[in-house]
């Protein structure tokens, strides 16, 4: 029987992998953030007849798949994982009205994947059901509700309520989108059949509705793309990675590592109003002894735009957007400590993107962002209770970078930094002992305290042969925490990546 923490790495998994297949299933073009890009495809816009069809909205359908969905998983928990938190009764019903929400426990894997996975499912079947963005999120806020009152004998999550719904949009969205990309209404026999499993793989409520609605065998004269043929940039990068704690070179980790960039849209577009027309991807999965598989994913999906520069020779616009960023790392065996955690599924901002056109053999384009984090989480050094060891917080970021382009195609070197201050404000009362404490009860965000994490890369990428290329990356990742009742805590964490990246 799987446990809880179990389920959680299965669900991370499963995301990379439906991430990962966009990158397989869409076309390639040009206008992405990526400095080396190749152009395979033209874009071409959604069918006027499509989005007609596929607009239409379907309130009541969505709202039982909604509903049915959270019963599904309510029987599954109940009566296959005999969860305790599945035996709900009207009295825990009843007392998770007249208790109110709180501050769960359970791990970071849990807290930032598979609830806003969850909550992906509620949004993808109102999307799948000709609703846009905007009121997909509040079939996404209503299903999370629902388990969090009705669902479930434990008292409802605060962070749930946030997390699910906003970081269910981010993922919705982009697996929504990836659908799209390969469905296409005018297939038939075993090609229909395999575009069909694999939409449903991608949108997993989308294809409930096409097996429901009868869309999954009905054959229409227009391809059934909601989004057209978009412009996409794909990277992928595979080779040794090197980690080593506080500065210590000469006994690094060792294993292999492997990195997917991709970019959706045009970044510069005119004038956008259209949720994640432009989005950006980037995922890192790991072989590293005592490391975890996933030790980074981060979206960044464009809600509106405006061009602010349109010169002969350069470009900017900004906009709002919305971003989603996990950092994992585990224990360092001989050292015995976790040098980094940052989960943010609900953070919201600015962006100014610029980009100066060909001159003198190279390309320069940028980017800075302000962001207001609603809900993030990070790395504590004394909260380690329960399944969590990690503080919950709200605060800020702010994300700047940028690429140098030589002689068209034939290298590139990258900047980045990240900065993000979070603040834990409910913190426990101090000499709380938390070996002892009920934590059905404890209703806290973590330790009070004030954590930042830098998060600093240089990236240079050189042609080797037409579309490969050979990579070298240096990452610097800082925590500092300063503590109400404990003493400051500084760790910083480098690693070292030599791949080869080839760009689709």
């Amino acid at each position: 029987m799987l446990r809880k923490g179990d389920i959680s790495e299965v669900m991370k998994m499963f995301m990379i992998i439906c991430i990962m297949s966009v990158g397989c299933v869409m076309p390639v073009s040009t206008s992405a953030q990526m400095p080396i890009k190749y152009n395979m495809v033209t874009q071409v816009p959604p069918d006027s007849a499509d989005v007609a069809y596929y607009g239409k909205r379907h309130f009541w359908r969505a709202a039982a798949e909604v509903g049915g969905f959270n019963i599904g998983l309510w029987a599954f928990d109940r009566f296959v994982q005999n969860g305790d938190y599945a035996h709900v009764t009207l009295n825990s019903i009843k007392e998770n009205f007249k208790h109110g929400f709180k501050w769960d426990n359970d791990q970071l894997g849990t807290n930032t994947f598979l609830h806003p996975y969850n909550g992906s499912l509620y949004y993808g079947a109102a999307r799948a059901n000709g609703f846009n963005f905007w009121q997909s999120e509040l079939f996404a806020i209503g299903g999370s509700a629902m388990w969090e009152l009705f669902m479930e004998c434990e008292y409802p999550s605060t962070n749930d309520i946030i997390a699910t719904p906003i970081g269910g949009a981010v993922l919705g969205e982009v697996l929504f989108r990836a659908s799209d990309a390969v469905l296409d209404d005018r297939s038939g026999g075993l090609e229909r059949f395999e575009r069909e499993v694999a939409a449903f793989i991608l949108s997993p409520m989308r294809g409930v509705n096409r097996l429901v609605t009868g869309q999954a065998w009905r054959k229409r004269a227009t391809p059934g793309k909601m989004f057209g043929t978009p412009n996409i940039a794909i990277q992928m990068s595979l080779g040794v990675k090197t980690m080593a704690f506080q500065g210590r070179m000469r006994s690094p980790y060792v294993g292999g590592v492997m990195q997917l960039d991709l970019e959706y849209g045009d970044r510069f577009e005119a004038k956008s109003t259209k949720p994640y027309d432009y989005f950006t991807i980037h995922a890192e999965l790991q072989g590293m002894r005592y490391q975890p598989v996933l030790s980074q994913l981060q979206i960044k999906g464009r809600l509106l735009s405006r061009e602010v520069l349109d010169h002969k020779n350069s470009s900017g616009s900004i906009g709002l957007y919305q971003h989603f960023d996990f950092y994992d790392s585990d224990t360092i065996t001989n050292i015995e400590k976790v040098p980094y955690k940052l989960g943010v599924p609900a953070c919201l901002g600015v962006g100014f993107l610029f980009r100066d056109v060909e001159r003198h053999h190279y390309i320069f384009d940028g980017y800075v962002h302000a962001n207001a984090i609603i809900l993030g989480s990070i790395l504590s050094d004394h909260y380690w209770t329960d399944e969590r060891n990690y503080n919950f917080a709200s605060g800020f970021s702010i994300k700047a970078g940028a690429n140098i382009t030589w002689n068209r195609r034939r290298a590139s070197l990258s900047l980045s930094h990240e900065y993000y201050r979070l603040f834990t404000w409910k913190g426990y009362d101090k000499g709380t002992n938390l070996k002892t404490v009920n934590f059905r009860t404890l209703n806290v965000m973590g330790d009070k305290s004030v954590a930042s994490f830098n998060v600093t890369e240089v990236r240079f990428d050189y042609q080797l042969h037409k579309k490969l290329y050979g990579t070298l990356s240096f990452t610097n990742r800082v925590r500092s925490t300063h503590y109400r009742d404990w003493p400051d805590h500084v760790s910083s964490t480098m690693s070292l990546q030599a791949m080869l990246t080839y760009k689709f």
